[in-house]
């Protein structure tokens, strides 16, 4: 379409604000992203701000994380949760030097079934830097699996007849991002939904420690530097005056809120600054570490959790 960047501005000031409403999920600003790239609309001077808005909206989705509630499922569900996530970011890696997957793709793909889905391929991509291909690839790939996890899961655990308690853990490890395992839970049972929010919430916990990693890991080849993820301190924070002022909820719940749409807004934004091109150079082959990786934290957390029954 030939419009100037005045006129787009326009378009994309529109989709920004329609980010606010709840019914346009991160899924589908993402695909309004990419239907404005593929149609040519790209609004350069507000792309450069992508890893800001990712990195704050982080920061502020902190003050709706409960520290009471964190620490105690840390008690229960930390074992448990730190076993799938470093299994499922070894089996990542070595999954994507065997299938000659990008690297920065692969780690995307890892972070993003090991933890919390979106959430985490956000987290990772502020520290990594990666291409916006590279990221929204990754993304695609999460949330179709995603949503199959959504309406299979629930099926399977009524045909194995699994109790309320090993479902809520089963779905809170294996279904990748918080609001599908949400989802499952409440689709199984009152108790399932306890289970799978608390375990969770641990598992999103592990975006930290690993981002910290990475960063750790991705030095600047010009000066030597470590890039410190400044934003993952603050994360933390923002977690900590929340427990700390309970009076301020209503505020910390805004607050909150104003993150998750942010979210929802940077992914419109990572959408949109992609390039059909881009996107397929990613490959066949990334679609097949994603689908592995979910199959062994599926099949392998099903069999760790029922073997004991």
């Amino acid at each position: 379409m030939d419009l100037n960047q005045k006129q787009i501005s326009i378009i994309y000031g529109v989709v920004i604000l329609l980010c606010f409403l709840p019914f346009i999920s991160p899924v589908i600003a993402l695909f309004i992203g990419l239907f404005l790239s593929v149609l040519g609309l790209k609004y350069n001077k507000i792309t450069k701000y992508t890893s800001f808005s990712l990195q704050a909206s982080i920061v502020l989705m902190g003050f709706g994380m409960n520290l009471t509630q964190v620490v105690s499922a840390s008690k229960t569900g930390f074992v448990d949760t730190a076993i799938s996530v470093i299994l499922v970011m070894g089996v990542g890696l070595l999954l994507t030097k065997l299938l000659r997957v990008d690297s920065k793709t692969g780690t995307l793909i890892s972070a993003g079934t090991a933890i919390c889905g979106g959430s985490a391929i956000a987290a990772v991509s502020s520290v990594l830097n990666p291409k916006s291909s590279q990221i929204s690839f990754s993304l695609v790939v999460i949330f179709i699996l995603n949503a199959i996890a959504l309406v299979i899961f629930p099926i399977i655990g009524h045909y194995f007849n699994l109790s309320q308690e090993t479902f809520g853990t089963w779905a809170a490890i294996a279904i990748h991002d918080t609001s599908s395992v949400v989802g499952a839970g409440a689709i199984y049972g009152p108790k399932a939904l306890e289970i799978a929010t608390t375990v969770k919430l641990i598992r999103a916990l592990w975006i930290i420690p690993l981002s910290i990693v990475i960063a750790l890991a991705q030095k600047d080849k010009s000066n030597g530097k470590i890039k410190i993820p400044w934003f993952i301190g603050l994360f933390i924070i923002s977690i900590v005056i929340a427990y700390l002022f309970p009076s301020g909820q209503n505020m910390f719940t805004d607050l909150s809120w104003l993150g998750k749409k942010g979210m929802v807004i940077a992914l419109f934004l990572i959408g949109s600054s992609i390039s059909l091109k881009e996107a397929k150079n990613a490959g066949f082959k990334s679609f097949v570490l994603g689908v592995l990786l979910w199959l062994f934290i599926g099949i392998g957390s099903f069999i760790a959790l029922t073997v004991n029954l």
